[in-house]
């Protein structure tokens, strides 16, 4: 993913978490999702009718997962459609982040990627609990995960990459899983524990 591509990506996951905090309506939301979105579907494609290299498709592939998400959020917020469709599609998306998450560490040698991977996993599996199965008490757990992984998995490295700074490393490593892990719990013991367990109306 490009450095501008992920730096937006960081953008429409803080829109799309404080939506699901209530701070944002859901149509507001809806143009930075549908200019990301489009976005994550041009730009591979772009790249695949340039490249017929199998590292570029490879490397671009997985950029519609999030183009056709971002993409449905917004046609959906827009014209108050179901979200269902759009939750159980997430948990396909979180099982090949899952896939995704050991090719970048495994055949790519990435370790921050790997784990930038796993943030993606977990947050859309979140979003296939709030939309697919309706869990109404996770979803403060899942707007303010998105938050944070819009900052640490995607903002973050974006700019760092634009300007040249993103160290690839094993410590780089180490702390996004330390802040990923801490951030699970710490949202879990305040936002879900004493929660009351329900379904979304839709």
């Amino acid at each position: 993913m490009s450095a501008a591509g992920l730096f937006y990506v960081g953008a429409v996951l803080i829109i799309n978490g404080l939506m699901l905090l209530g701070v944002v309506s859901a149509k507001a939301a809806s143009p930075l999702n549908l200019f990301v979105g489009a976005l994550q579907v041009v730009v591979p494609t772009v790249l695949m009718i340039q490249s017929a290299d199998v590292l570029v498709v490879a490397d671009a592939t997985p950029l519609y997962l999030f183009g056709f998400t971002y993409l449905w959020v917004g046609i959906n917020t827009a014209a108050d459609w179901d979200m269902r469709g759009l939750g159980w599609f997430s948990l396909f998306v979180a099982v090949s982040a899952l896939a995704l998450s050991g090719y970048n560490g495994l055949i790519r040698v990435d370790e921050p990627f790997a784990v930038i991977w796993l943030y993606w996993a977990v947050l859309w599996f979140l979003f296939f609990c709030v939309m697919g199965l309706e869990l109404a008490h996770l979803s403060r757990f899942t707007g303010w995960f998105a938050i944070i992984t819009g900052i640490v998995s995607a903002a973050i490295p974006g700019a760092l990459q634009a300007t040249g700074h993103w160290p690839t490393n094993a410590a780089v490593a180490v702390a996004l899983a330390v802040v990923g892990v801490v951030s699970v719990v710490v949202l879990w013991l305040s936002t879900v524990r004493d929660q009351p367990r329900g379904t979304a109306t839709t």
